[in-house]
This record gives structure tokens, sequence and C-alpha cells, in this order.
């Protein structure tokens, strides 16, 4: 329990973090890789380039200032990045190195402002934050490496099949090497792929989505070529280019929070743009195979019939299903792409759209990149949908999303 003092001096420090928290969490990662090399093991190169990860946590930071004196509140938050960090192998003997880099980057951050009493605060403060993600993760690994075919680390699999789904988009087949059985996973969730890229000093991970449903005798994961912003993506186009049938990965069991309601029975309703739809996709064939009478529509964007994937498994679960429904639109449709036979609308989803398409209360699942992702709640954030429930998941680090206005 964190003293009375603690908790004022803590909360009081939130508007310095709201302004300074991505100079210090930057100046975090900076110093703790100069000194911790090895850590490169585990993190995300490119979304530490790309500032994801210093806002990511800076985002953590502010919340837990804010709510100190009520931890509980951030519990969901919590999970969700503890199943990330569980998926990554982060490990209890990591949480005193980040935080002595992370006391010492808000005291040389904020240099003359982190009085003592703040450092002290913040070192108290640390300590509690940190048990209680250790605690929730060590349950994680638990439950991981006990359940029906689970493991704990990385364990190697073989690629059995590799399909080219869209002109950007590949799957991969996986089975295991040892031939023990597939978990029972959960529909929505993601396993942390580790390869050792030629000519690259650390190995590199990635979280993909799991695109299939459970009981299948092999993990499917559905991977996107990056190629259209520099730097490409090292391991997207590693996979792509480079690994083939009868080729090993390294995979961590699969992990999220952002998975499948079974026990609600109100109507369904998916979001997915681009190569988003992938753990919609498991949820939806979930439900086809477990529950056809359920009402579920299935709402996806994509660019064009070329880069569009799975539309034969969607056609397919949509006859499995009673009161299915599949809407596509296409943002630059191609002369090829003919209208009413490939797709339902040209350009992007408007909130019209929404309210026209939308006849029932449900659960909302949105997944796709974070501009979709922002413009799809803000919709839904509309009055006459306020009752409903809505769900999502983030590519990476987990930052906050501001309600589009506009």
């Amino acid at each position: 329990m964190l003293s009375t003092k603690t908790i004022k001096i803590i909360k009081s420090t939130a508007p310095i973090l709201a302004n300074k928290g991505v100079d210090i969490t930057s100046h975090f990662y900076e110093s703790m890789f100069n000194d911790h090399p090895e850590l490169l093991h585990i993190f995300n190169h490119a979304n530490q380039k790309k500032g994801r990860q210093q806002t990511a946590l800076a985002n953590t930071v502010y919340a837990a200032a804010q709510n100190i004196d009520q931890l509980e509140v951030l519990l969901p938050k919590v999970k969700q990045i503890a199943h990330k960090h569980r998926s990554l192998q982060v490990k209890a003997e990591h949480y005193p190195i980040v935080g002595e880099y992370l006391l010492k980057a808000i005291k040389e951050v904020l240099g003359e402002a982190a009085t003592e009493d703040i450092f002290n605060a913040w070192e108290e403060a640390y300590g509690v934050i940190a048990q209680v993600f250790i605690d929730v993760e060590n349950e994680m690994y638990e439950e991981a490496a006990q359940q029906i075919g689970g493991w704990d680390g990385y364990k190697t699999f073989k690629v059995i099949r590799k399909q080219v789904e869209s002109e950007c988009i590949t799957s991969f087949y996986l089975h295991p090497v040892d031939q023990d059985v597939i978990p029972n996973f959960k529909p929505g969730q993601y396993v942390t792929v580790r390869v050792q890229i030629p000519g690259e000093k650390y190995l590199s991970n990635r979280q993909y989505s799991l695109s299939d449903i459970p009981g299948k005798p092999y993990l499917r994961i559905s991977v996107k070529r990056e190629s259209e912003h520099q730097p490409e993506g090292k391991v997207s186009n590693y996979l792509h280019d480079q690994i083939d049938i009868n080729h090993e990965l390294e995979l961590t069991a699969p992990a999220g929070e952002f998975t499948l309601n079974e026990t609600n029975e109100k109507p369904i309703y998916f979001l997915s743009g681009g190569v988003g739809i992938t753990p919609l996709l498991s949820m939806a064939k979930y439900v086809a195979w477990h529950n056809p009478n359920r009402k579920l529509t299935f709402i996806h964007a994509a660019k064009d019939g070329k880069t569009r994937a799975f539309q034969e498994e969607i056609k397919q679960l949509m006859t499995l299903l009673k009161n299915g429904k599949s809407i596509t639109f296409f943002s630059e449709p191609k002369k090829d792409d003919h209208l009413h036979e490939d797709y339902d609308y040209k350009g992007f989803i408007k909130k019209e759209h929404i309210t026209e398409m939308i006849t029932d209360q449900g659960i909302f699942y949105i997944c796709g990149p974070v501009p979709f992702m922002k413009q799809m709640i803000s919709y839904l954030n509309d009055p006459g949908l306020q009752d409903s429930e809505v769900r999502y998941e983030f590519f990476g680090p987990a930052m906050a999303i501001a309600p589009v206005t506009s």
C-alpha cells in the first residue's frame, strides 16, 4: 500500500507527465538500451524507431499517475499489456532494470522539477506498479505452459503450407516440430514470431494474429508485406521472401484479450480495415461453426480487389450462418473490380453507412490501422449507439485513441 503522501505527490505530477511523458520515455529507452543492449532481443525495433513504444509507455505512466489511488481501475489495461509482455517473454527480472532507468530518466529530464520527494514517491510507486504486472504475468506464464499443448518460452514450428491471400498478404500454416498438439487458443488471439534475419545483430520479433479457428492441426498467421513506407518492414518482407515450406519459426504461446465473447448472444458487427481482418476472421469463423444462428455482420474495407484477402473464406462462412451478412468497401477499386460482385461500396466507410447497416444494438469488434479505428470509434460514439459495446485491438503498442470529431 502506498502512503497518503506518496499518492498525493504522484497525482500532482500528472500534468508534468502529460507534457514531458514522451521526453522521459524516449530518454529512458535510449539510456537503457545503451547499457543493456541484450534487451534489444525482446523489444520491437520498428516501434522504437517510429516512437510508438515511447508514446505507449508515456500513456501508461500518465494513466498510473492519474489513478495511483485506485490502481484497480487500470487492471484491464494492465492485463492487455501483460499479455503482450508474456508473449514477448518479459520476465520479473527485467522490472528492476526498467525501474532503474525510468527513474533515472524522470530525474534527468525534469531536472530541478524532480525534487527528492517526487523521486522518492515515484520509486515507491514503481515498486507497487511493477509488482502488479509481475503477479499478473506470472499467472499468464503458468496458464500458457500448463494448458494442453501449451509451452513456456519459444517453441519451434515448421511451415507446412504457404498461401498467397492477396497482393500483399500471405498466410503461413505452422505445425510444432515436436509433433505436440495445438493449444485451444481463443479466437482473436495472437502469437509472437521470432526470427534471426541474416545481417541483423539482434533477434527480431513481431506479433501476428491467428487468422484461423482453434481446433485445427496447425496455427495460421497471415502477414501483410509492409512495403508502402520507408523503411520497409524487415520481418514481414523476410517472411514473404525468405520463409517457405519446411522452414522453421520460433513462436510463443497464443496470447491476447481481444477475443470473442462467446456467452453474449447480442448481434455481432465486425469492422476491419486491411490486414486487420485477421483476428476478426478467426472470430467470425468460430461463430459460423459453433453458433450459426447468431446474427453477424462483417464489414471490411480494403484498397481494391488485389489487396483484399480471404474473399472465398468470407463467402463460405456466410453460407454457414443463418443470419450472416458481408459488406465490402473498396477505397480505390480497379476497373476489373465489378460492383455488386467483388465489392458493395466505392470509397471509405462513412457515418451514414454505419447508421444504415447497423439495425440492432450489439457488440462491435474493430481492427485495422489506427486512423481507421479512430474513425470507426467516432461513428460508434453516436448517441443512438450508446448502449452498444465497442472492442478494438491495436497493431503494436497500445496507444490512446482520441475520438475523431470531424
